[in-house]
């Protein structure tokens, strides 16, 4: 299935196929044999270990969650995906088996997106695709997190889309959360078009890509006064990409968008859901996602630590640190990533554990071992 190298709406979300969501789902049987090595390298034996995987009704809708970590004692660690609806389950096996050392990390499938679209008719999440409500979802999981694992709070950390989500989470229930982590954080959209699209234009005309500039010059002043239609986005967003603004110093990011065909957790039709899901969210939610801005935030309630990219330009670092810098906080740390661009955990997964070891875990720890809030 032929597809097409762009992330929508200024942060992660699925390659769209070229034929349509319905389409027949192709049969990735031939990767078997290595899903079950991955399976099984991955199998958490510690005594003191957890790993599970279930559904759960969150705000009227069944939800997909993913449970890992080697030991229950520790901090406890929400992650909330891109997109929307591009689900991190079926590439968690890509990076994540070292933190589990340190968090018992919590992945779920956002409404209408991966298993969760699967696990629902499309009549029982239609007119609730809303930005409020993907923040109710994610308060709603956590307080049922918080009581089945019997933790006093858990530490917040979001990806690209999912930053608006765990932004308002953050900033609505503080009771919650430990620390709230930005990966690829959304800051103010339309800025994020810009300086992405400004990116991409001038590596185009300094590579001598007479073919890249004339599509970027046709849809130029971007994102000007024009209404920001899917086509438009399109563009702007595919050479940025190209030139290493998803991926670090790589035209593509073929790693990532097939790593689910190697998934243990996702069978075919849950691939297939991650194209079917985003197809479903993407017109419903464009209109108010290009509202986004969080510039106006000036105090923050927990602590705050942004994990940037260098080479970011599908959303940008630098609104990021600029927010940063005039934010008052408890803490407030931004992380450099000098060899990354959007997919930060995945591009320096050593370094994502070293600084959530040095600027979470000790307050998450801490936090855990106070008295119980009367």
């Amino acid at each position: 299935m032929r597809r097409t190298a762009f992330a929508l709406l200024a942060c992660l979300a699925s390659w769209l196929p070229a034929a349509s969501a319905a389409d027949p789902c192709p049969d990735r049987e031939a990767y078997a044999p290595g899903r079950a090595l991955i399976a099984e390298l991955d199998r958490i034996v510690a005594p003191g270990g957890v790993q599970e995987a279930y559904e759960v009704e969150v705000n009227g809708v069944r939800h997909w969650v993913n449970v890992r970590g080697q030991d229950r004692d520790n901090p406890l660690l929400l992650f909330v995906h891109g997109g929307p609806a591009s689900p991190v389950i079926p590439t968690l096996w890509q990076f994540q088996r070292p933190l589990e050392e340190y968090f018992t990390i919590v992945h779920y499938d956002q409404r209408a997106s991966g298993r969760t679209y699967r696990l629902n008719p499309p009549e029982a999440v239609e007119g609730t695709i809303k930005v409020q409500q993907y923040v109710d979802d994610a308060i709603a999981l956590a307080e049922h997190l918080r009581q089945r694992y019997g933790k006093r709070k858990l530490v917040l950390a979001a990806h690209s889309w999912g930053t608006v989500v765990g932004m308002h989470a953050a900033l609505q229930r503080p009771d919650l959360f430990h620390a709230y982590v930005g990966m690829g954080q959304v800051i103010h959209v339309r800025t994020n078009e810009r300086l992405s699209f400004e990116y991409g234009l001038a590596r185009a005309r300094a590579e001598g890509n007479a073919a890249a500039v004339a599509e970027m010059e046709s849809i130029a002043p971007y994102p000007g006064d024009a209404p920001l239609t899917r086509d438009r986005i399109v563009i702007a967003r595919k050479w940025p990409q190209y030139y290493g603004g998803l991926s670090a110093f790589r035209d593509n990011s073929d790693w990532f968008f097939q790593g689910p065909r190697l998934s243990p957790d996702y069978d075919d039709a849950d691939r297939c859901a991650i194209n079917a899901g985003n197809v479903f969210t993407l017109g419903r939610l464009l209109d108010e996602f290009l509202e986004v801005d969080f510039r106006g935030v000036r105090e923050f309630p927990i602590p705050v630590v942004m994990f940037m990219g260098r080479h970011d330009y599908t959303t940008p670092s630098g609104p990021t640190a600029e927010w940063l810098r005039q934010v008052r906080a408890p803490y407030r740390h931004g992380e450099w990533f000098e060899r990354a661009a959007h997919m930060i955990p995945w591009e320096e997964p050593g370094h994502t554990l070293a600084a959530l070891l040095q600027h979470v875990r000790p307050a998450a720890v801490e936090g855990e071992r106070a008295a119980p809030a009367r």
